[in-house]
């Protein structure tokens, strides 16, 4: 049996504890905003996890508790809980079951301890400590529950920057938002659109790819938009677009930045309008498409080099999410290099020597440097299991 819950009494000349409550139900932070008031409360409302997650930046010197709805609009419980606890680590976190009207102590856990809203709002003077542990919480159990839920479909990588990058994803997964993603050649920009596009209500309907630099600009018109028969010499019948195929689904402009300037009015104009009109044709479709572009140029550079149209770039940075260049998240070093291995060479290990090495390097060419890098040892090892500094190639 759980033993019972004992919340302290706070000193009367400590300032007001602020309590955030996360959650799009008006009713709920009405009756917290009559309930808990000043001096000893204050009551900071977010409907959202992103409004949240401001609140709680602009805050984040001061100790509070976090009361937060799990059904949030724009982001899973999972994933908020585990940027609150990585981020600001002095707030006390509680799962608020709103169908219920109980609060599960730090986790939705079926063997967490749940109290009733009413004998928290109830006791006078009472606050929580901002350096305890949740009842039925542990530091080793809070580190494996982040550690399972931080990444993002087949995505790895466990470093703050990377749950940064699938808490963007997941957010807007579930809208129909243009999204723009940045990096660095080799960062797995490709990898993020798919797993938004997995991730949303689209995800049954398609997922076309255009590599705007891998198709010569001549043909690249006629791919994305279609043409009737005759448009050309050479289209012998009419053909559908890669936008009208997408239909339904997500089309993913991968190398936007390379996309000829010629061409780039006629993608704003697609985008503010949602139709598309086929080489040759006077017939205008309406498409339901949602668009994820990724680039690894500096926009900005070419905008100032009149490369590429401003209100494409704005129309496209709705939702900007950057992946970081390797460098940036070493921590996934480790473990990507121990995918890498068991995959190119089944049962094969990395010695620590080996580590060290790839651990100095500053990968220039990224996760698919380290990729090559690793499939090159697995060659050089031979008839070895253990992949040794002579066998790392950089």
């Amino acid at each position: 049996m759980v033993p019972p819950i004992s919340l302290p009494i706070r000193a009367e000349d400590r300032p007001p504890i602020n309590i955030f409550a996360i959650s799009p139900n008006s009713r709920i932070q009405q009756e917290l905003q009559e309930r808990l008031t000043l001096p000893h409360w204050n009551v900071i409302s977010g409907p959202s996890g992103a409004q949240a997650l401001e609140q709680l930046r602009r805050h984040a010197s001061e100790e509070g508790v976090v009361l937060l709805d799990p059904q949030l609009p724009d982001i899973q419980a999972d994933e908020f809980i585990g940027i609150v606890r990585s981020r600001f680590p002095q707030l006390q976190l509680l799962t608020l079951n709103a169908h219920t009207g109980q609060l599960l102590i730090g986790s939705s856990s079926p063997t967490a301890v749940s109290i009733r809203l009413s004998e928290i709002i109830n006791r006078s003077g009472a606050a929580m400590s901002s350096s305890s542990v949740p009842v039925g919480e542990s530091e080793e159990g809070n580190r494996i529950r982040d550690e399972e839920r931080a990444g993002l479909g087949n995505i790895v990588g466990n470093s703050e920057p990377m749950r940064r990058v699938y808490a963007l994803a997941r957010m807007v997964a579930g809208r129909d938002t243009t999204v723009l993603i940045t990096g660095e050649s080799g960062t797995g920009k490709d990898l993020i659109a798919q797993q938004i596009h997995q991730i949303s209500t689209r995800r049954k309907q398609p997922f076309v790819v255009v590599n705007c630099s891998a198709i010569p600009e001549t043909l690249l018109e006629s791919e994305l938009f279609g043409y009737t028969k005759g448009a050309f010499t050479g289209a012998v019948q009419s053909r559908m677009g890669r936008i009208h195929a997408a239909h339904g689904g997500t089309l993913f402009l991968d190398e936007i930045g390379d996309m000829p300037l010629a061409l780039q009015s006629k993608i704003l104009r697609f985008l503010e309008q949602g139709e598309v009109q086929r080489l040759g044709g006077t017939d205008n479709f309406r498409v339901d498409v949602r668009v994820v572009a990724a680039t690894n140029a500096e926009l900005m550079k070419r905008m100032a080099e009149q490369q590429f149209r401003e209100d494409l770039y704005y129309r496209l940075a709705v939702f900007p999410i950057r992946l970081p260049p390797l460098r940036e998240r070493m921590d996934d070093i480790q473990i990507l290099a121990k995918l890498f291995a068991a995959r190119f060479r089944s049962g094969s290990v990395l010695s620590r020597e080996a580590l060290h090495i790839l651990m100095q390097h500053r990968w220039p060419g990224n996760v698919r440097e380290l990729r090559n890098v690793i499939e090159r040892a697995a060659i050089l090892m031979g008839n070895e299991f253990e992949i040794k500094p002579e066998h790392v190639v950089l």
